[in-house]
């Protein structure tokens, strides 16, 4: 299935919230856990329209770094996340992530000579630390999420800007022939 995951609105790209979800390719044999591989994968999706409007403005994203909660407890997302961006995941091995990102301020407030860091950088570069699993991405996953992601956008853009005349004729038959393709 094909989801846009805009349950509690869209805050980025399109900054609208009263946006809703939709999921597109349902059928009476629909299980749970396609609907909800489906809104993973929604939300990777969304992740990768924000990593492509922040590298059309040339900052490169090399690598994403994740923290906490469903970075730690669920591989499998993790995992879509890397197909579906194809970047690699790393995953911070903090576990209070907003606590300890406040004591490395303090470290660079305290300054080097009273044990701390001259510069945020300094204190990162010294103190974080990742876990050891890295999520890479598949090719083979990956080139199938390209056509996916293609078909995402044009949902994106129609449901999401206001007065959109996108055609949509092709999205479910192209999503279809996607799907006959990984069975």
């Amino acid at each position: 299935m094909l989801a846009l995951d805009w349950n509690n609105g869209n805050r980025n790209v399109l900054a609208d919230p009263l946006l809703t979800g939709l999921i597109l390719g349902q059928t009476l044999q629909t299980k749970p856990e396609e609907i909800y591989r489906a809104l993973i994968e929604a939300t990777a999706f969304g992740a990768a329209k924000i990593i492509k409007r922040i590298e059309a403005y040339d900052v490169p994203i090399k690598d994403v770094i994740t923290c906490g909660g469903l970075s730690v407890k669920n591989p499998l997302l993790m995992q879509i996340y890397a197909d579906v961006l194809n970047k690699r995941i790393l995953v911070s091995d903090i576990d209070q992530t907003c606590a300890f990102g406040a004591e490395i301020f303090d470290a660079v407030i305290a300054g080097p000579e009273k044990g701390g860091f001259a510069a945020v950088s300094e204190a990162q570069d010294a103190l974080c630390v990742m876990k050891e699993k890295v999520y890479e991405p598949i090719a083979e996953n990956y080139a199938v999420y390209i056509k996916l992601f293609a078909l995402y956008e044009q949902l994106h853009d129609a449901f999401g800007q206001s007065g959109s005349s996108a055609s949509l004729a092709n999205v479910l038959k192209e999503f279809l022939q996607i799907k006959s393709e990984q069975v």
